[in-house]
């Protein structure tokens, strides 16, 4: 081919690359994929579910919490990631072993000739000393020893982010056995009243007709009629504030184990039980237990471990770098002697604009440590005011359900005379049906008063960051969907158009 058509059609090909790139346009995903995502979402938690089957006690609701609660679980998920990210980062620390091939083709021969400077005349005519058409292949192992060095320390900041994610697990786990030691105690409360609440609210109904018709008869006069309409609607206020304080506990409490809000189980009467033993040590030697097993203050402490050993990896950063090399080599061009051969050798480098570098870099770790230290500081104290609040709300809320179930017996005492009372004909249906709710009320607020107890207990243990005990075993499994290779959402990919 005559060298200026070469010249053309080399021209016309670099011309067409950029008529050949694709411009990028805002693509939405289809409403036909967003619906088979919800699809997929519902029949997902579907599957990650176990229903609950007879009577839940407190214990299993706490065991299928921790075990079950999509929170929880998600903390348990970033923990797999950690451990996968370490996975990789010990990988990186493996020497190379790269393997290459290619072919390489020419329309004409390469050609050359070399000028003598000495007599300032050609030497010998072309010549060519490749074939038009040369296969090459080598397999080259390398090790960059300032790589490995950078490569273990990025590891061990992996393995330390391991064990942030297992932190921040316990931190989860402890908030999750407070709320939810609330939301059963409330729940109990509210399926135990419910009965007991809507026959009274029946019973106000009944009333309240009764005293407008009365009211129409003219048997009883209109301020006295009036009144009783008023007690009557503040009672039944009263009681539709106590249904709406607890008509969301059980949902609340489906959703930390994971059942479905609609799910219809019963709940076994809990334990009050006494107060538990950290309960009754001193403040002083529950911050020191605090200091050591509070899950905040530890991964302050791995952060702080992360970033000294990033001054390492700056450090590292400043050292001329050694490779080792060595591999096999192949050529199929005719004119080599050797067609197979073996190289080994090395390289050294450095980056000198490092050193340079390293002095900022050592600021901003250093800032960065006491940003850390500071902030350990300022949650040491924190920790330590939550321990004196938490030990003094325990002692303030005792004293509030022993006063509330005093006032519940009491109460229940008198509504038992003055149902005789009523019986007797003494006393108006209007007095026994206001001591019938200040009955209920107060068998309400005693159940109440133990339910922000056992909070204030389980507040306690997480502001000291004791762990609860193994709730882990006598619990179903999850269906094998439940695990993470079962489902796999679809890739979400984006497109161009030419």
């Amino acid at each position: 081919m005559p060298t200026t058509s070469r010249l053309a059609l080399t021209l016309a090909l670099f011309a067409a690359v950029p008529m050949a790139g694709c411009s990028l346009t805002p693509i939405a995903i289809p409403d036909e994929e967003f619906k088979e995502q919800a699809a997929q979402r519902l029949e997902r938690i579907a599957e990650v579910r176990t229903p609950v089957n007879g009577t839940l006690t407190l214990h299993d609701a706490i065991a299928r919490a921790v075990n079950y609660n999509l929170d929880q679980r998600v903390e348990m998920y970033e923990t797999a990631l950690r451990s996968a990210e370490l996975g990789a980062a010990n990988a990186a620390m493996l020497p190379n072993l790269v393997a290459n091939a290619a072919q390489t083709n020419r329309d004409s021969p390469l050609g050359s000739s070399s000028y003598n400077l000495v007599n300032n005349t050609q030497n010998f005519g072309y010549s060519t000393s490749q074939d038009q058409r040369v296969r090459t292949a080598d397999m080259a192992f390398s090790w960059n020893i300032l790589d490995f060095g950078l490569s273990y320390v990025r590891a061990q900041q992996s393995a330390d982010k391991v064990l942030i994610a297992q932190e921040n697990r316990r931190r989860v786990m402890h908030k999750l056995i407070e709320e939810l030691r609330t939301a059963y105690w409330r729940a109990y409360t509210a399926e135990t009243m419910r009965d007991r609440l809507h026959a009274l609210e029946v019973r106000v109904s009944a009333a309240l007709s009764s005293n407008r018709k009365q009211a129409d008869d003219l048997t009883t006069s209109p301020i006295t009629a009036i009144t009783y309409r008023r007690e009557l609607i503040e009672i039944r206020r009263i009681l539709l504030d106590l249904q709406r304080d607890l008509a969301s506990a059980k949902h609340q409490l489906a959703a930390l184990i994971n059942e479905r809000p609609d799910a219809k189980f019963k709940l076994a009467p809990p334990k009050a039980g006494s107060a538990p033993g950290f309960a009754s040590t001193k403040a002083d030697a529950l911050i020191a237990i605090a200091m050591e097993k509070r899950p905040e203050l530890r991964e302050i402490s791995y952060r702080r471990r992360i970033n000294g050993q990033e001054l390492d990896a700056a450090l590292l950063e400043m050292l001329p770098g050694i490779q080792l090399y060595a591999g096999t080599n192949a050529d199929s061009n005719s004119y080599l002697l050797h067609e197979h051969w073996v190289s080994w050798g090395a390289k050294a480098s450095w980056n000198v604009i490092r050193l340079f570098q390293y002095p900022a870099r050592r600021n901003v770790i250093e800032a960065q440590d006491a940003a850390l230290a500071q902030r350990d500081l300022a949650l040491t104290m924190a920790i330590m005011t939550q321990i004196h609040v938490s030990l003094s709300r325990i002692s303030v809320i005792d004293r509030e359900k022993k006063t509330a179930r005093a006032y519940s017996d009491t109460q229940h005492e008198l509504l038992g005379y003055m149902r005789a009372e009523f019986k007797a004909d003494k006393i108006s249906e209007q007095t026994l049906l206001r001591e019938e709710l200040n009955d209920a009320v107060g068998r309400i607020r005693a159940l109440l008063a133990e339910a922000n107890l056992q909070s204030a207990y389980a507040a306690l243990q997480a502001a000291v960051g004791i762990d609860p005990p193994d709730y882990s075993v006598a619990l179903p499994p999850l269906d094998v969907a439940g695990n993470a290779a079962a489902w796999r959402p679809k890739l979400i990919r984006t497109s161009t158009n030419d």
